[in-house]
C-alpha cells in the first residue's frame, strides 16, 4: 500500500472525524446554550475542515458543518422564515489573513473601494422588520434560515424603538443587529443567582440569548437588556454605502455604534483593528473581534456569497487568552463512526469569561507529544469563549505527579479492542454494529432535517428509546408503538403522536435522501443524490458492480469500494427490506425537467467579472440547470468563459493565449433562450 495512499485516506478519515466533532459542538453552542470549547479551537478545527474539503472535492457534502450555520430554535416560540438568509461570517485570527482578504476583493472588483470596519458584539443575532416606521416582528438567526419570533421580548428592550423618528425611511425595511446584556448588568445578575444558589450564567452572550428565550417577558424587562444594529436591508434604502445608511439610520431612534468607520486602505484597516485590540477592554459591552465589509452595496452583490457566507465581509477575532491549571484525569468519548476522542478533566479556571473544565485532546499523537503525566499543570487557550485546547505543560511544576497519560486499547463504551489505521491519526473502536454510541449516532444521523427529518427524535430521546431496549437499529423506528412512546418517562400521548406522525411522513421523504440517511461511508447528500440520479433505485445500486459505480460521474474508487462493502454485509440488507416493508422509499420518482435543459452538456465554463442581469451565484445555478460544469481556474478544459464587466487581466491574459472563447452576459443568455 502506497505512502500517497495511506495520506488519503488519513485525510479522508479526518474530514469525517471533524465534522462529527464539529456537529456535536454545534450542538452544544446553538441548542443547549453549554458550550464546552472556545471559538478560536472551533474555528481552527472548521478552518482545518475547510481546507480538507478543498483539498479532496469528492468528499463534498451539504450536510457539512463548513455549509451549515448553526441553530439556536426553541420549540416554544413561533419560527418564522427569514426574508434574507442570515449567514455567518469567515473568521480569521491574524494581520496575513486580513490582508489576503483586502487582496481577494481587489483582485475580484478590480475597481476602488471602501472598507467598513465594526465591532464584534458578543451577543445575540436578532433581526428587526420595521413597516410603516413601527416593530413588527423580531426574530432570532435559528438556523440562518428561519429563528423564533421574540417579539415581545424585544420590545422590553428600551434601546430598540418601536416607532421611528424622523423622515425618510423605507416603508418596509429590515435591520439586524446583537442583542447583549451589559457587564454591570451581567455581574449584577449573576451576583443575585449565587445568592438564590442558582446556577451561573457562563458570559454575557449565554444570558442574553437565555434572557431573550424566557417565556415571561416582565422577566425580560428586568435583565435590562442592550442592542447595537449593525446592518440594512430592503427595497429602497436611502443609499449604496453600508456605512452611510447605518449613519442615516442612527438618525431614525437606532441604536448604532459610533466606533465604525470607513478605510480607503489596508493599512487604515489595520490600524482600526490594532487600537480595538486593546481599547475594547474599556467598552461597557462584550466584544471578540473586529467585522469588516465592503462599504458599497453593489460591490458587495457582485462579490456573491458562498454557501456558508458573504464574500464581501470577514470577522477578525481577537487572539486567545491563556491560563494554567491542573490535569485531574483523561476520559475517552466514542464518536457515530467509532472514533475515540480523549478528553482532558482539569481544575475549573476562569478564562475569557467562562469557568473550563474539559478540553479536548484529540488523538494519541497530541497526547504523547505533550508528554502528559496525571496531576501536570497544563496551559489552556481559548478564544472567544467556546472551545478550551491544552497548548503546554508547565514543566518547572512537574513534581510529585502521577503516571503517564497512556491512550486506552479498549473501547470505554463496550470493551471491544480499538485499531488504528496505518497512517490514520484517529483510534476506532471495531464494534461498528454493536457499540451503544455508534448505533445511536447512525439513528440520529438517520433522523437529522436533511436526512430523513423525524421531528421529535433528538439524541436524548434516541438515548432513552435505546435503553428501554425500543430501538437497536434505524428500522426500528418504523416498529415503534404510540402507547409503548407515551408510558415513558417525559413524554405522554401528544409526544408519542408527534413522533409517529414524524415517522409516517418520513415515509414520503425521496430516495435520494434516504441513501444519505442510511449513513454509508463516504456518501454524503450530494453523492447520494448523484447515485440516486444514477441508478434510481436502492436495488440496481445494490447490484452494481465496482466498474458501473466508477462510470458515475465524480464517484471514485473509494466512494465505489464503500458501496460495495455496505451492500455486502447481510445486516444491512436486512435494514433495507425492513425499511421497503415499513414503506420508506427506495426508488427514484419521475423528475420535473422542465426547468432543465443539455444546451451545456459536456461545457466547463468559468465566471469572471462583474454582471448586470444576474448574481455570479445565480449563473452558476443556471449553467448547471442547463448540463454545464462551473470551474473557478482556466485550463485546456475549459470551454468558455463567461465574461462581465472588469474581468480580472490575468484571466484574461491566460485566456487569450490558450485560445479560449470569451462570452458577454448578453451572448450568453441568448445561446440558453
Amino acid at each position: 500500500m502506497s505512502s500517497l495512499y495511506l495520506i488519503y485516506m488519513n485525510e479522508v478519515e479526518r474530514i469525517y472525524q471533524l465534522r462529527e466533532e464539529l456537529h456535536q459542538h454545534n450542538h452544544r453552542y446553538y441548542v443547549l446554550n453549554a458550550p464546552e470549547i472556545d471559538d478560536q479551537t472551533f474555528d481552527f478545527l472548521m478552518r482545518e475542515l475547510q481546507d480538507l474539503e478543498a483539498k479532496h472535492p469528492e468528499c463534498y457534502d451539504e450536510n457539512s458543518p463548513t455549509m451549515r450555520v448553526g441553530s439556536d430554535l426553541n420549540k416554544n416560540f413561533v419560527q418564522v422564515v427569514h426574508k434574507y438568509p442570515m449567514l455567518s461570517l469567515a473568521n480569521t485570527y491574524s494581520e496575513a489573513e486580513v490582508a489576503e482578504f483586502y487582496d481577494r476583493v481587489k483582485k475580484s472588483l478590480n475597481e476602488n473601494f471602501e472598507i467598513c470596519c465594526e465591532m464584534k458584539f458578543d451577543g445575540t443575532s436578532i433581526s428587526l422588520t420595521y413597516e410603516e416606521g413601527k416593530l413588527v416582528r423580531a426574530v432570532t438567526r435559528g438556523d440562518g434560515t428561519q429563528g423564533d419570533d421574540v417579539t415581545d421580548n424585544v420590545k422590553t428592550i428600551r434601546s430598540i424603538p418601536l416607532v421611528l423618528h424622523g423622515k425618510g425611511f423605507p416603508k418596509e425595511f429590515e435591520i439586524r443587529g446583537e442583542i447583549l446584556m451589559p457587564w454591570l448588568v451581567f455581574e449584577q445578575l449573576n451576583k443575585e443567582r449565587e445568592e438564590r444558589e442558582e446556577p451561573l450564567f457562563a458570559n454575557p452572550r449565554n444570558a442574553a440569548s437565555g434572557t431573550l428565550k424566557l417565556q415571561n417577558s416582565s422577566i425580560v424587562a428586568s435583565r435590562k437588556l442592550d442592542a447595537y444594529l449593525y446592518y440594512l436591508l430592503g427595497e429602497n434604502l436611502p443609499g449604496d454605502g453600508h456605512y452611510e445608511n447605518m449613519q442615516t439610520a442612527s438618525g431614525w431612534g437606532f441604536k448604532v455604534s459610533d466606533i465604525m468607520r470607513k478605510c480607503s486602505t489596508l493599512e487604515e484597516v489595520l490600524e482600526f483593528i490594532r487600537y480595538w485590540d486593546v481599547e475594547r477592554k474599556n467598552l461597557p459591552v462584550a466584544t471578540d473581534g473586529v467585522v469588516l465589509k465592503v462599504n458599497s452595496a453593489r460591490q458587495q452583490r457582485n462579490l456573491g456569497y458562498t454557501a456558508k457566507s458573504p464574500r464581501w465581509a470577514i470577522a477578525y477575532k481577537f487572539q486567545a487568552e491563556r491560563a494554567c491549571t491542573r490535569l485531574n484525569k483523561v476520559t475517552y468519548q466514542v464518536g457515530r463512526t467509532g472514533a475515540i476522542t480523549p478528553v482532558a478533566n482539569l481544575d475549573p479556571v476562569q478564562l475569557a469569561g467562562t469557568v473550563v473544565k474539559r478540553a479536548s485532546l484529540h488523538n494519541a499523537d497530541i497526547i504523547e507529544g505533550l508528554d502528559l503525566h496525571i496531576g501536570d499543570m497544563v496551559y489552556v487557550e481559548k478564544g472567544g469563549e467556546i472551545i478550551p485546547k491544552i497548548v503546554g505543560v508547565d514543566m518547572d511544576a512537574r513534581f510529585m505527579v502521577g503516571d503517564k497519560v497512556r491512550f486506552i486499547d479498549k473501547c470505554p463504551e463496550c470493551g471491544s479492542p480499538l485499531t488504528r489505521y496505518e497512517g490514520e491519526a484517529a483510534h476506532y473502536c471495531t464494534n461498528d454494529t454493536a457499540c451503544p454510541p455508534q448505533i445511536k449516532g447512525k439513528i440520529e444521523h438517520f433522523v437529522s432535517r436533511k436526512a430523513m427529518n423525524i421531528d421529535g427524535l433528538g439524541s436524548e430521546t434516541i438515548d432513552q428509546f435505546y435503553q428501554e431496549g425500543m430501538i437497536h437499529t434505524i428500522a426500528d423506528l418504523y416498529s415503534l408503538k404510540a402507547p409503548d412512546i407515551a408510558r415513558l418517562e417525559r413524554m405522554g400521548k401528544k409526544s408519542a403522536l408527534n413522533i409517529m406522525e414524524g415517522i409516517r411522513v418520513s415515509k414520503e421523504v425521496p430516495f435520494e435522501r434516504v441513501l444519505f440517511a442510511l449513513g454509508i461511508r463516504f456518501v454524503g447528500e450530494t453523492t447520494a443524490k448523484t447515485l440516486a440520479k444514477a441508478f434510481r433505485s436502492i436495488d440496481a445500486l445494490a447490484k452494481a458492480s465496482l466498474d458501473d459505480l466508477m462510470q458515475v460521474d465524480e464517484i471514485g474508487t473509494r466512494i465505489a469500494q464503500s458501496i460495495l462493502l455496505y451492500f455486502s454485509n447481510e445486516k444491512n440488507r436486512e435494514q433495507i427490506e425492513r425499511l421497503r416493508e415499513a414503506g420508506v422509499q427506495l426508488e427514484m420518482e419521475e423528475l420535473d425537467m422542465s426547468e432543465y435543459t443539455d444546451k451545456l452538456v459536456g461545457k466547463s465554463i468559468v465566471i469572471s467579472g462583474v454582471f448586470a442581469h444576474h448574481s455570479r451565484d445565480e449563473y452558476k445555478e443556471i449553467i448547471e440547470k442547463n448540463g454545464g460544469k462551473n470551474v473557478g481556474s482556466i485550463s485546456k478544459k475549459t470551454s468558455f468563459i463567461l465574461a462581465g464587466d472588469n474581468m480580472g487581466p490575468a484571466k484574461l491574459e491566460k485566456a487569450n493565449k490558450l485560445g479560449i472563447q470569451i462570452m458577454t452576459e448578453d451572448e450568453f443568455l441568448k445561446l440558453l433562450e
